[in-house]
């Protein structure tokens, strides 16, 4: 229990110290945010945030963390995504340079051990998936997938570091009711160090995580998800996409949008989650206080659902599902289609009919 508190603190200490010192560094070699018109943000920030997290993260992490190689691996794994994300923040490296870099840190992970290795259907004795070789290009497609996700996110003050945050805490609970100290340690640790960056990084933020933050961030959720559920059932590796649901639905919902408008996938738009809450007349902070609702609801679903029998996880994947639907189309977070409300107007305007 000492390993946790110390880890923590430290964590959370060294974090808050560092970031002004990774502040001055980030001006001083012209790690900065200009504003666009696809940013919120009106001055000039300094970014590079995420390595005052690393920092924290790692002390705690050298003094604190017993010895495992596959925790090793993704803590190699995520100091090559902090060195990535540190060079894009400065020297905004091309895509492909930044996925490279991605999948060698991924690669890490699965050569240190850490591998999604086996797939049991739901239903005893019906059929185990064991999967061989694919389980190393199945585990870097989804590290990878999770890593971006959260860095779509990094739009608001404070808005990638609360939502890691939560899943953060999510992991940990549920690694602590499953017995995974291993897993709980490591999310310990990574909590205290968002909880430090966090003072600076709220609205009105004073320095960005950048794609250092983001994607180690990311990256660390993608690998420990994977650290926790790699022996599963299916249905139980539903428990990291609910916990990881914000950053996954607004990349879905962002891909889904772009092909029902007909425009690339890889071009940016102003639609994702943050900017439909905007539009909609909610404060910088506001909206950023409801997207950590959305993110607590989901990591309360995840929490229920790794306790739940199979058909009352069923039930909890199914509310969910229509909750979401019913947020994307109130808010148009998919486009000015909305099937599911005008579904249940009708419905209305039916049963009303009847009852006449």
């Amino acid at each position: 229990m000492n390993s946790y508190i110390y880890g923590f603190i430290l964590s959370l200490v060294v974090t808050v110290l560092a970031t002004p010192l990774v502040k001055r560094l980030a001006i001083a070699i012209g790690a900065v945010d200009k504003p666009n018109h696809r940013k919120v943000h009106q001055r000039v920030m300094p970014r590079l945030g995420g390595l005052a997290i690393y920092i924290g993260f790692s002390l705690a992490y050298l003094l604190f963390f017993p010895s495992s190689k596959e925790a090793m691996g993704i803590f190699l794994g995520g100091s090559i995504i902090v060195l990535v994300g540190a060079l894009d923040d400065r020297f905004e490296l091309s895509p492909k340079l930044k996925l490279l870099g991605q999948i060698a840190a991924a690669l890490v992970v699965v050569f240190n051990g850490l591998q999604i290795e086996l797939i049991n259907l739901p239903f005893e004795g019906v059929l185990s998936l064991n999967w061989g070789w694919v389980t190393i290009p199945v585990t870097v497609f989804w590290i990878i997938g999770i890593t971006n996700a959260v860095n779509l996110i990094d739009g608001l003050d404070g808005l990638a570091a609360g939502v890691s945050g939560i899943a953060t805490a999510a992991m940990m609970i549920i690694a602590l009711i499953m017995g995974n100290m291993v897993v709980a340690l490591y999310c310990v640790i990574l909590l205290g160090g968002i909880i430090g960056f966090l003072f600076y990084n709220f609205h009105p933020a004073k320095i960005f995580m950048g794609d250092t933050g983001a994607l180690f961030l990311g990256f660390n959720l993608a690998a420990l998800s994977v650290m926790g559920f790699k022996f599963a059932t299916l249905i139980m590796f539903v428990i990291p996409i609910l916990i990881l649901g914000v950053p996954l639905s607004d990349t879905v919902f962002a891909m889904l949008r772009r092909f029902l408008n007909k425009r690339p996938i890889s071009v940016a738009d102003k639609e994702h989650l943050h900017h439909c809450l905007l539009t909609m007349g909610l404060s910088h902070r506001g909206a950023v206080l409801v997207i950590y609702g959305i993110s607590a609801v989901f990591a309360t679903a995840a929490i229920i659902f790794s306790q739940s029998t199979l058909w009352g996880a069923l039930v909890i994947v199914g509310l969910v599902i229509i909750m979401l639907e019913v947020v994307a189309e109130l808010i148009g977070w998919v486009g000015q289609k909305k099937p599911l409300l005008n579904a249940l107007r009708r419905i209305r305007r039916l049963s009303r009919q009847g009852t006449k």
